[in-house]
C-alpha cells in the first residue's frame, strides 16, 4: 500500500477527528497536515494495521495540539507586554499613519488597526478572522517589521 492510498482510505476519519478537538476548520486542517508530514518519516507505519495506523495518526494529532495550545499559553504573556514598536505612540497625524499602514497588505493593516486601536489581544483577532493567535502574532510582527523599513526609508 501507498501513502496516497492510505490518505484516501482515512482523510474523512482524520479530518473529522481533527475537527473535533479544533478550535476551528484551519486550526484542524493544519493538524491533520501535520500529522501526514510526520507521517512520511514513519516507514513502517504503512506495515502497521489499519486500526494502528488510524490511533498513530489520532495521538500525533493530539499531541500536536497540546504542544500548540502549551505554546500560546506562553505567547499570550508576551503578546500582552509586546509593544517594542509600539504604533499608537508614533507621532504621526491621522493622515500619515493612514498612509503608512496603506502600504501593508489589507490583512496586516487591518491586525495592526485591531491589536493597537482597538486594543483586541492576540486571540481576539484570531477568533475574529479565524487564525490561530500564534499566526496573527507573527502576521503583527512581520507588519511591524514593514512598518519599521517603511518609517527607516522614509527619514
Amino acid at each position: 500500500m501507498e501513502v496516497s492510498e492510505l490518505y484516501e482510505e482515512l482523510k474523512s476519519d482524520l479530518f473529522r477527528f481533527a475537527f473535533s478537538i479544533a478550535r476551528h476548520e484551519q486550526e484542524g486542517k493544519d493538524l491533520v497536515q501535520d500529522a501526514w508530514i510526520k507521517s512520511l518519516k514513519e516507514k513502517q507505519l504503512l506495515s502497521l494495521p489499519r486500526h494502528k495506523q488510524k490511533a498513530w495518526f489520532y495521538r500525533v494529532m493530539k499531541n500536536k495540539l497540546i504542544d500548540e495550545r502549551r505554546k500560546d499559553r506562553r505567547l499570550t504573556e508576551w503578546d500582552d507586554d509586546e509593544a517594542d514598536f509600539p504604533v499608537h505612540e508614533l507621532t504621526l497625524g491621522r493622515m500619515e499613519m493612514t498612509e503608512l499602514l496603506s502600504r501593508l497588505s489589507p490583512e496586516l493593516s487591518d491586525i495592526v488597526f485591531k491589536r493597537y486601536w482597538l486594543e483586541l489581544s492576540s486571540k481576539e483577532i484570531g477568533e475574529q478572522l479565524g487564525f490561530p493567535a500564534s499566526t496573527v502574532r507573527f502576521k503583527l510582527q512581520t507588519a511591524m517589521k514593514q512598518l519599521r523599513r517603511y518609517l527607516e526609508e522614509d527619514k
